[in-house]
């Protein structure tokens, strides 16, 4: 019986022992990204143009896919009509890529039509890159921000064995810990960076290619038009 009161004696007491330790220790994130060293600064860097990209990509994409759903089919009933020059003020009104690509071509009307179809298709491509206009950039930042963060790291290591090598006697567990620990954060929020760069950069290649689908069934559909004219 004494025993057992000794034991949940000592038990309690390293409980205590540890929550005071443990509670010693916590580390805010705030801290933890000050602790990183010099290597965080373009990393911060990195986060605020990938998050400046992704916001200005998707608003530029939001916009050019705003045309309305029936606008070939009032284009058709003007052109049809021969109201050409009430369809490309209907087209100049919408400013979006397909509205433009339908603008080029009524502007072709009477051309050959393997010339309106070249008209439509430099304009298309034009669109297309200003679409993807920064997401290059945005795909490098994504693979950049991991191998900044791990250079970081080495960064860091190197001058945490500086430090042991220099320090005399026995070598204190803390201070390689917290060597360590310090150079790792680099890796992580590179990797961090890294990983919603990615993500919002395939997102934004998705967005465009749905677009580009667009733009290009309406041409088809507009030069169908031409043709049946």
């Amino acid at each position: 019986m004494i025993l057992l009161q000794t034991l949940s004696t000592d038990t309690l007491s390293a409980a205590d022992s540890l929550g005071m330790n443990g509670g010693a220790q916590e580390i805010g994130l705030l801290d933890l990204l000050i602790k990183g060293g010099y290597m965080m600064i373009p990393l911060y860097l990195l986060f605020i143009l990938a998050i400046y990209i992704f916001v200005e990509r998707l608003m530029t994409l939001k916009k050019a896919s705003k045309t309305p759903v029936h606008l070939l089919d009032q284009v058709k009933v003007l052109v049809s009509s021969g109201q050409v020059e009430k369809a490309k003020m209907l087209c100049a009104d919408e400013k979006t890529p397909i509205a433009n690509m339908i603008a080029k071509g009524i502007e072709r009307i009477g051309s050959p039509l393997k010339n309106i179809e070249v008209s439509i298709e430099n304009v298309g491509k034009i669109e297309i890159y200003k679409l993807e206009k920064n997401l290059s950039l945005l795909a490098t930042v994504s693979g950049a921000a991991p191998m900044i963060g791990f250079l970081g790291t080495v960064a860091g290591m190197i001058q945490a064995f500086i430090a042991i090598a220099q320090e005399e006697g026995m070598v204190s567990p803390k201070l390689l810990s917290e060597g360590i620990y310090e150079a790792m954060i680099t890796t992580a929020t590179g990797l961090v960076v890294g990983i919603l760069a990615y993500l919002g950069y395939n997102y934004l290649v998705t967005q465009v290619s749905k677009l580009v689908h667009r733009m290009e069934y309406a041409s088809i559909e507009f030069i169908e038009l031409l043709q049946e004219k």
